[in-house]
């Protein structure tokens, strides 16, 4: 029997029972990809990261309750937190290795943490009818990106009032839908909805902002940024355009702590 640690993560979270939670396991090397994914299963929370510590750098890899992912925001984020703050890692920032997105960093600001990641490659793209239906939505524009279809609507009112079909948003072939729209508080709002990975409605996606980051700073003409998810649980995203990344910060919160035997 082995022992390995857990510890679950508010990200993006401004007060407790907020933001987006995450698992976080440490794992002292890397263990079988089915027993990765019955753990992230167990868990049942939108992704669990696993790391295993490489001397300068750890190594990460995402899964959601049904499959293994390229990229997650939040989960990066809750890594970040547990080393920085449960473990101290005595630097600022903290270097790490995804299997298919490249180098990723976090780096400890004050109360933030900012991840810094490569931006999304998108492209604009007819508006699909199936998923005009499947949300009841009029969007204005509509892009594809390496893993997802964002729409893009005029309010946030209409951000807030979508009540999806999820079994017609399962037939979209991308990992989720994002939408978004100006926000009247922050710059801009957005809801993501990942059916097709056993996600209905994620709470806060930091992944989706390698999209939205550069596609709004072009649209309002700045590089920083106030973003909100509009989910249920809510999150705050503080933003910024550099080049050919996006700087995406968040605030976390200790949830709690516990011990999976195997």
């Amino acid at each position: 029997m082995i022992n390995l640690p857990l510890y679950q993560v508010d990200a993006f979270a401004e007060t407790p029972f907020s933001g987006n939670p995450a698992a976080v396991v440490l794992l002292p090397n890397w263990i079988e990809t089915e027993t990765m994914q019955n753990i992230a299963m167990e868990n049942n929370l939108s992704e669990t990261a696993f790391l295993v510590s490489c001397d300068l750098y750890f190594e990460i890899r995402y899964f959601t309750p049904y499959t293994e992912v390229e990229l997650c925001g939040h989960a990066t984020l809750a890594s970040a937190y547990v080393l920085f703050h449960i473990f101290h890692l005595p630097h600022q920032t903290l270097f790490l290795k995804t299997m298919k997105r490249g180098d990723l960093s976090v780096t400890k600001k004050d109360e933030l943490l900012i991840l810094d990641f490569p931006t999304d490659q998108y492209k604009k793209t007819e508006i699909p009818s199936e998923v005009v239906e499947a949300l009841n939505v009029k969007p204005v524009e509509a892009y594809w990106g390496l893993n997802d279809l964002m729409l893009v609507c005029e309010t946030e009112e209409e951000i807030k009032q979508l009540e999806p079909n999820f079994e017609l948003l399962k037939k979209v072939k991308s990992r989720g839908i994002l939408v978004t729209a100006p926000g009247n508080e922050v710059d801009f709002v957005s809801r993501f909805f990942a059916p097709q990975v056993g996600i209905n409605e994620d709470p806060v996606t930091g992944s989706a902002h390698t999209t939205l980051i550069p596609y709004w700073s072009n649209r309002l003409g700045k590089t920083t940024l106030l973003a909100r998810q509009l989910s249920q649980r809510g999150g705050t995203i503080y933003c910024e355009m550099k080049g050919d990344r996006v700087k995406i910060g968040g605030k976390a919160i200790h949830y709690l702590s516990g011990e999976i035997s195997l």
